[in-house]
């Protein structure tokens, strides 16, 4: 006896008891019978018998596929994507009915109702808009709820990387985030995290929204600098995450601004776990309270190809060393020095050695202030 005669006993044994749609019918025995159309399968079941209008499961839910769809197609209207997957939140007196079928006739190893719609769902809106179903990395994720008849919908978040350059001192790397959110946003901000865009990252964020969509952004910064320094030659790079965006291609790599000039803009997978590791050219200006001694200045060369003890006030020591470093003296209280040093050494610090040592007035032997600094160089 062939698996379908054995199955149309029991079907119609279900069926004097309930009505069933085709695709309710049909979900019971297709994976058995390994056939990926239930609704042709339950036709064929049903065929000598005569049905009321409806379904005991779920009440003719699968003739309501069109307003679902609709909900699907408007909600996606303004993305840009090739990868989609649907979820469900259904009824739960449906899904009582349907786990009392299966538990009551024996019938395991099927799909669930609700996995039945999401699938019927994602078949359906695949062939409308000859997008991809992707049920494990999808860009857009439908998720309908059949109790409201709504549909939510989030897109997966892009990363990219890239390089900023800051030509004018005054502006500071990070943005304050919203008042009313703390950053989680809201109304208030636009859903942005953030109302103001004065500042690195708000300057780049405020790019990224208009030409990706969007709502929030997470900077992983390589390294920052004070709102008064500059950041010259390739930039200091950047990683940043940019949550439900609209598109998700990028055409152009570089964009300028008042300010601010961002390079080298792409589309990443991921970004850094841990910080990276990067060394920095620094030029600093100094200031000293007592007139600059030339012996002094020579033994900053003791340095160069040394390290230099940075103690945490968490009681954490570290070592960072400096490979290169070249000095001028401007004045008899004013010098500059430009070092090349290991990323994680606290300029200012180190130029008044608070807890850094050797620092600056520990080797001039008098009080030395750090007036400003910027970066020339920052390598990875």
């Amino acid at each position: 006896m062939s698996n379908y005669q054995q199955i149309v006993p029991i079907a119609h044994k279900i069926l004097q008891k309930y009505d069933l749609c085709d695709h309710c019918l049909g979900r019971l025995f297709s994976k058995q019978l390994r056939l990926s159309s239930n609704k042709t399968l339950g036709k064929k079941l049903k065929k000598s018998l005569s049905s009321s209008q409806k379904c005991y499961i779920c009440k003719n839910l699968f003739d309501n596929l069109t307003h679902f769809l609709k909900l699907m197609t408007d909600a996606s209207s303004s993305y840009l994507y090739d990868t989609f997957s649907v979820g469900a939140i259904v009824k739960p007196s449906i899904i009582d009915r349907d786990d009392s079928i299966r538990s009551t006739y024996k019938l395991r190893g099927i799909d669930s109702i609700k996995t039945d719609i999401t699938k019927e769902l994602g078949k359906v809106f695949a062939r409308k808009t000859r997008k991809v179903i992707d049920p494990l990395d999808p860009e857009l994720i439908f998720t309908l709820n059949l109790k409201d008849e709504s549909c939510e919908l989030r897109s997966k978040a892009i990363i990219l990387s890239g390089r900023y350059v800051k030509t004018m001192r005054g502006l500071p790397q990070k943005q304050k985030s919203c008042d009313n959110c703390l950053g989680k946003g809201c109304r208030t901000c636009d859903f942005h995290g953030m109302c103001e865009f004065e500042s690195v990252e708000g300057v780049i964020a405020k790019f990224l929204f208009k030409k990706f969509g969007g709502t929030t952004t997470k900077f992983t910064w390589v390294g920052g600098e004070d709102k008064s320094s500059l950041v010259l030659g390739s930039g200091r790079p950047f990683f940043v995450k940019l949550q439900n965006p609209l598109k998700r291609k990028l055409r152009l790599s570089h964009a300028k601004f008042d300010s601010l000039q961002i390079n080298h803009l792409k589309l990443v997978h991921k970004s850094p776990k841990i910080p990276l590791k990067f060394y920095s050219t620094v030029k600093v200006k100094i200031t000293t309270s007592s007139k600059i001694d030339s012996k002094n200045l020579k033994k900053l060369k003791k340095l160069e190809k040394n390290s230099v003890m940075v103690y945490d006030k968490s009681g954490k020591r570290s070592e960072k060393k400096i490979f290169t470093i070249k000095y001028s003296k401007n004045s008899k209280n004013v010098l500059t020095l430009i070092f090349k040093a290991e990323s994680g050494l606290p300029i200012k610090r180190f130029v008044t050695s608070d807890d850094v040592s050797p620092g600056i007035s520990t080797i001039f032997g008098t009080s030395c202030v750090c007036q400003e600094f910027d970066f020339y160089d920052i390598e990875v």
